[in-house]
């Protein structure tokens, strides 16, 4: 099992996408999968320019930027896997400009004038499915609480599986990345034993899939549970004094752990 991890995250090998990700590959490298993170904040990568020198018959399908880019050497790499993981920190209700800007350079490798169907029966196009039509995982993440936060991203990789004939295998959403960040540790220095499960959950999604190439659903809801241990939390978050109370809590707690010159906006 060949398994290769697309991050979108600006912040690259630094940031809590990569973190989750060495979770899963840790439990997939236990599991005997290979396992390959594409880290886009150290690639090249330039924009697609809808120039159609992809659709000359001098250029057919190649991209104007082939060999002058990291791209041709991404996709060749996403050939080579059996599954892939498309992870992304969620960047203003959308996944990042930067894994947007690979997804956008798939353009070249299909033949748009070749119109076919869809195995779920939508109209479409040529596409290469040796590039498009892996299994893949999602894994988005991001500090807000609310479940409209992740949603446009999920929304478009479930199109982009209809499309491109290619299947989900698994979804973890990471939300409350900050809280996780903060609260780590309890006030003992012991590690929080929520916050422990869901690191558990992301390794055992690695190992479930290097063994079954996909994510159990009971694997999913423990790596996706609320970080806050506060029962009915999601009808709670219907109510707004409810919400609002949050608020200034959590604003009295930051201002606690605020070093002084944070207080005066140094």
């Amino acid at each position: 099992m060949r398994i290769v991890a697309i991050n979108g995250s600006h912040r690259g090998s630094k940031g809590l996408t990569q973190f989750l990700l060495s979770k899963v590959a840790a439990g997939a490298r236990q599991a005997g999968a290979e396992f390959e993170s594409v880290v886009l904040a150290e690639a090249d990568i330039n924009q697609c320019l809808g120039c159609q020198v992809c659709r000359s018959q001098k250029s057919y399908l190649r991209c104007v930027y082939e060999g002058k880019d990291d791209v041709l050497e991404i996709f060749n790499k996403m050939r080579q896997a059996n599954l892939l993981i498309f992870a992304t920190p969620v960047y203003i209700f959308t996944m990042t400009g930067l894994m947007k800007r690979l997804l956008d350079r798939i353009y070249s490798t299909g033949d748009t004038n070749d119109l076919q169907l869809s195995r779920s029966g939508l109209f479409f196009h040529h596409i290469d499915s040796e590039l498009c039509s892996k299994p893949f995982a999602l894994l988005v993440c991001c500090d807000n609480i609310e479940n409209e936060t992740p949603r446009n991203v999920l929304t478009y990789f479930k199109t982009y599986a209809r499309f491109m004939d290619a299947r989900i295998i698994g979804t973890l959403v990471r939300k409350s990345g900050q809280l996780m960040r903060q609260n780590e540790l309890l006030p003992d220095g012991n590690s929080n034993p929520r916050i422990s499960k869901i690191y558990a959950a992301f390794e055992q999604a690695g190992r479930e899939l290097a063994i079954s190439g996909k994510i159990s659903a009971a694997t999913q809801r423990q790596a996706n549970q609320s970080v806050l241990a506060i029962p009915f939390l999601g009808l709670l978050l219907r109510i707004k004094p409810f919400k609002k109370r949050m608020i200034a809590h959590a604003c009295s707690q930051y201002k606690k752990a605020a070093p002084e010159s944070q207080e005066k906006g140094d």
